[in-house]
């Protein structure tokens, strides 16, 4: 078998080479993927050596050419669009925050809210006690400002995405663009980053702390444009003063050796162990430099386990990087090729001789209005596999279920037409499902743009479906509240 890499580089991407001449041994780089493997959640992963991908994999049903959700991995990108303002002389990280907002400045201020810079929203030591508001309708200036700063600024590490978001909104403040608008001619167009994603607030400003919506490679890009101290293809795209300090330690923010978020925190970027640094978002979305192996490692993913995923690549990872090249190994090398090209989500299982239930497929199951949203269910069989058709105030929506494979949809992710599970009702989608036991029907489906899938188990009791299930991962409960439908 000739060697491959699991997708063929698009115009703009960044070059692909054998691992072996980039000094990374294809054995140990097998040994970290089959680790990766291992842990339930991984959607892909990216390894760059010299400016070289050398390894790339997506786990079914996620794909390339798809953006995924960054979550907080997004607030590296705003500190870099502040890197860009300061650069441009629009600001200095040692304005006052209140200067920026005279409209939303609250009578009286304190002290500490007269004293809070620029600086000290990247380093998440703006001296709030409690996070102020976060969520899109709620978020916005007047509400930070609003949230009492009872530590002085500067001396109290907090984790904040709405200081995130007023970063943001500075920027867009003072260049009258959003930061997604104000980083197109600056980073996204120059990497090749094509039609980035960045949700906004009820006053239209990007959300700053998380929101964004890229590819894979991207996150490669923008870590390989760090690596290389702001500079790509010829030009200095990003000052190297700024990159040096945004990745430095600006704040201590614990003591655990053992804890890669204890080890000092930058403009929006965490410090790691090995030298390393990383933006990083909920649910394991990653950009990790590796300055001392010159090496960048992107990751999305939607698993609880962040620092897990951290240990594997500490722990597998490091030891195949190689100073010069690293010894010709094909057996090894075609391998992890076949591994890369068969990463898969784990679905549903059947249950060896487990069928349908006699009567349950293609009946409508309807439920009570305190059901969250959804008024109606039917599974259905299809060529493919099933139809899972779910009723819900605005309408019914079919979501295709693959027997054995995965089947992309649109529709919303959850029992509800839109909610908490960062989905919308139209969303992309990916289902696979299976007779798991000998009255009950399993789906996993994937939202293939963000970190969540949903596993629903349906379970048929004569003229009665149960319906229970959990999320994969999730800031509340996990768990599926059971629901009870009935045969019309």
């Amino acid at each position: 078998m000739a060697w491959t890499l699991h997708a063929a580089p698009q115009p703009g991407a960044l070059p692909r080479s054998q691992p072996e001449k980039q000094g990374v041994a294809p054995s140990a780089l097998l040994g970290f993927i089959e680790a990766l493997d291992q842990v339930d959640g991984l959607h892909s992963v990216m390894v760059v050596r010299h400016g070289h991908v050398v390894a790339e994999g997506w786990w079914k049903p996620y794909d390339a050419g798809t953006h995924h959700m960054l979550y907080s991995l997004s607030k590296s990108f705003t500190s870099t669009a502040m890197g860009f303002a300061v650069a441009e002389g629009q600001v200095r990280v040692t304005d006052p925050v209140l200067s920026f907002f005279p409209a939303e400045t609250p009578t009286n201020p304190s002290g500490n809210l007269k004293a809070m810079r620029v600086q000290d929203l990247l380093t998440m030591s703006t001296g709030h006690q409690d996070e102020p508001p976060t969520s899109p309708d709620r978020m916005s200036a007047a509400s930070f400002l609003a949230q009492p700063v009872p530590h002085k600024p500067g001396t109290h590490f907090k984790y904040n995405t709405a200081a995130t978001f007023m970063a943001s909104a500075i920027v867009q403040k003072r260049t009258g663009q959003t930061v997604l608008d104000y980083l197109q001619p600056r980073l996204f167009g120059p990497l090749g980053i094509e039609a980035p994603r960045w949700d906004t607030n009820h006053e239209g400003i990007s959300l700053g702390g998380y929101g964004l919506f890229l590819k894979t490679e991207d996150i490669a890009k923008f870590g390989q444009l760090y690596l290389q101290k702001g500079h790509w293809n010829g030009r200095q795209l990003l000052p190297a003063a700024w990159v040096e300090a945004a990745t430095s330690r600006q704040v201590s923010n614990g003591s655990n050796p053992s804890s890669d978020w204890d080890q000092g925190y930058g403009y929006q970027f965490w410090r790691c162990r090995n030298g390393a640094y990383r933006g990083d978002g909920a649910f394991g979305q990653y950009c990790i430099v590796l300055p001392e192996q010159d090496a960048v490692v992107a990751i999305t993913s939607g698993l609880g386990d962040m620092q897990g995923v951290l240990n594997i690549v500490w722990d597998r990872l490091l030891p195949a990087f190689q100073k010069g090249k690293a010894k010709g190994d094909p057996r090894n090398r075609e391998a992890l090729s076949r591994k890369l090209s068969g990463l898969e989500v784990r679905r549903p299982v059947a249950l060896p001789g487990a069928t349908a239930v006699k009567g349950a497929l293609g009946r409508t199951y309807r439920f009570p209005e305190a059901s969250g949203g959804l008024q109606a269910l039917r599974l259905e069989e299809s060529a493919e596999g099933w139809n899972l058709v779910r009723t819900f105030p605005g309408g019914e929506q079919t979501l295709p279920v693959g027997r054995d494979r995965w089947i992309h949809g649109r529709g919303a992710l959850g029992l509800q037409p839109a909610g908490p599970l960062g989905g919308t009702d139209d969303g992309l989608l990916a289902a696979s499902g299976a007779w798991t036991g000998t009255d009950t029907f399993s789906v996993r489906i994937c939202s293939r743009e963000s970190p969540h899938n949903l596993t629903l188990r349906l379970r048929f009791e004569g003229d009665t479906v149960v319906v229970n299930g959990e999320s994969n991962v999730s800031f509340g409960n996990r768990v599926v509240p059971e629901l009870r439908g009935s045969m019309d």
